[in-house]
């Protein structure tokens, strides 16, 4: 993922008719491109092709222990800045998705010694190594790269010494080739996925106040996330099921709808399985699996799709005061804003105000990429 675009002071109107140009330009921080298509043959990137699992690592038989003291203080806010960048060293690196996945998305576990400290919903920058040519032909830095956490402040191994990142390789499909394009990989995305234990990594952050958790724990919350926009919530998971945070003891309900193109694409599916089979009536996931299933029109299964065969329970988790996530690809914004607005129409509610008011109470988070 890479720099954030959120909604939340925009019209439903603005928000349907954002252009990704526009977008781009406002944005002083770049986010990383979505891989168009990755090499499906052998292993090309040193990792393989199987799936590592991640809830034998990072989960324990109940709720972990961790040190409360993160749990005090102000909300940590760029500690870090691109001229003074914290070094961090890389723990792990490990791909996540299975062979037949549309790309390759990696969990990699970063090191910062209690240095960095974070909430959930925040993000890291990350400064890739190496210099490029501005447009006025002058040799600078690479810019900073904007991700999301997938992990709590607690980290996978809950001493608050390390963060995860969820990261897809971002790289760019020859279509006359019939290959992929070396020259035109994503900076950034292949050198932390190539990264190996003990490589250094210049971040800056944590940043963001956007997608933070309700203060209540006893609000429900939805969310919603296409690929690595996983990453968020992967997070909020662990501080709802994983970890034992008595000050923080989450009572609602938590749902989350996830959008990826196959099974093989889905991300931390056993970790999330595990805290269904542990917290079945608190938790729920429903998949959109885009080449796999189709919807009520026989089209393909997007995300969208998925959250409007639950329309009336989700209207009413919301009429209730549940906050709603998202985090994705920013083309899925309009999609499920429209899906929305027909919904409203069918119930006859206004949908500006209805949407308006979702924002003024807070209870609306967006953040793409």
């Amino acid at each position: 993922m890479a720099s954030t675009l959120s909604f939340a002071g925009l019209s439903a109107k603005q928000c349907i008719s954002q252009k990704v140009t526009s977008a781009r330009q406002s944005q002083k921080v770049a986010r990383v491109s979505t891989v168009v298509k990755a090499a499906d043959k052998g292993g090309p990137y040193g990792l393989g092709l199987e799936m590592a699992k991640t809830a034998g690592k990072s989960m324990q038989s109940g709720k972990a222990k961790v040190p409360l003291a993160l749990e005090e203080g102000e909300m940590p806010l760029n500690t870090y800045k691109n001229k003074t960048p914290f070094t961090g060293t890389v723990k792990s690196v490990e791909r996540i998705v299975g062979p037949k996945a549309t790309g390759e998305t990696t969990h990699i576990i970063i090191d910062h010694g209690g240095k960095m400290p974070f909430w959930e919903g925040q993000s890291y920058g990350v400064i890739p190594p190496g210099t490029k040519i501005n447009s006025k032909g002058k040799e600078v830095a690479h810019g900073v790269r904007l991700y999301s956490i997938a992990s709590t402040r607690y980290g996978d191994s809950f001493d608050g010494q390390t963060a995860t990142l969820c990261v897809r390789r971002a790289t760019y499909w020859d279509e006359e080739k019939g290959a992929e394009d070396p020259e035109k990989k994503g900076i950034c995305s292949n050198f932390l996925c190539d990264a190996t234990p003990g490589t250094e990594i210049m971040m800056t952050g944590p940043t963001g106040q956007v997608m933070l958790l309700p203060k209540d724990p006893s609000t429900p919350v939805i969310m919603v996330a296409t690929g690595t926009g996983i990453a968020p919530m992967r997070a909020y998971i662990r501080r709802f099921f994983v970890e034992d945070v008595p000050s923080w003891n989450f009572t609602g309900l938590a749902w989350l709808f996830m959008g990826v193109a196959n099974s093989d694409a889905t991300l931390y599916d056993d970790e999330f399985q595990e805290c269904v089979k542990r917290f079945p009536g608190q938790f729920r996931i429903d998949y959109a699996l885009s080449r796999e299933q189709n919807n009520k029109k026989g089209g393909k299964m997007y995300i969208q799709d998925k959250v409007e065969e639950y329309k009336d329970q989700v209207f009413g988790l919301l009429d209730g005061g549940a906050h709603m996530y998202f985090c994705g690809l920013k083309g899925m914004m309009p999609g499920i804003l429209s899906m929305l607005e027909g919904v409203c129409k069918e119930k006859g509610i206004d949908y500006e105000e209805w949407l308006e008011g979702l924002k003024k109470n807070g209870q609306w988070h967006v953040e793409v990429y």
